[in-house]
């Protein structure tokens, strides 16, 4: 099974945020890959990932990064393939820093960026993009995406439920 969607963190520290997208992209059935590459601590790695990335089969690209986070943007200058930035909250600024790194990318380089360790989200963003050129994807994420309705058409019934003096509902 070749991997249409890899996972990328500058640590393995960084694993328990993205755990979420691995979960996601799992449930979803997509075939994908995780590792750690460091922008900073190996740049010739990173190069070589980011431009072999479509030749090897590769789609989209999930990238986090925390602090300086420049992992998404070396990613995105190298490729041509979509990249996903996931800002990590665990500098002395809440991810703050690496949100504002990944989303203020030059232009001719973007990164779509979701939320501070916005890892779920990164992956429903990959497979919407996978689900444009695929009709069974498309048909998995209508079906998760009616669950998260029902999940909260459910909820609502059960508040109903509940019994205050005042409640007028």
């Amino acid at each position: 099974m070749t991997p249409v969607v890899s996972i990328i963190m500058g640590s393995t520290s960084d694993l328990p945020v993205m755990e979420k997208a691995a979960d996601l992209l799992n449930e979803m059935q997509i075939p994908f890959e995780i590792n750690a590459l460091s922008a900073h601590r190996t740049p010739k790695e990173v190069e070589d990932f980011a431009h072999g990335a479509q030749a090897r089969g590769l789609k989209v690209i999930i990238a986090a990064a925390g602090m300086a986070a420049a992992l998404p943007g070396v990613i995105a200058a190298n490729t041509t393939l979509p990249v996903i930035g996931v800002p990590i909250k665990g500098s002395v600024l809440d991810g703050v820093d690496a949100l504002y790194s990944i989303v203020q990318m030059p232009p001719g380089i973007p990164v779509a960026t979701v939320a501070i360790n916005g890892a779920m989200n990164a992956a429903i963003l990959a497979v919407q993009m996978l689900a444009l050129g695929d009709a069974e994807v498309a048909e998995r994420l209508a079906a998760y995406k009616e669950g998260l309705k029902q999940k909260i058409v459910k909820a609502n019934a059960e508040l109903e439920a509940i019994k205050y003096p005042f409640k007028t509902n």
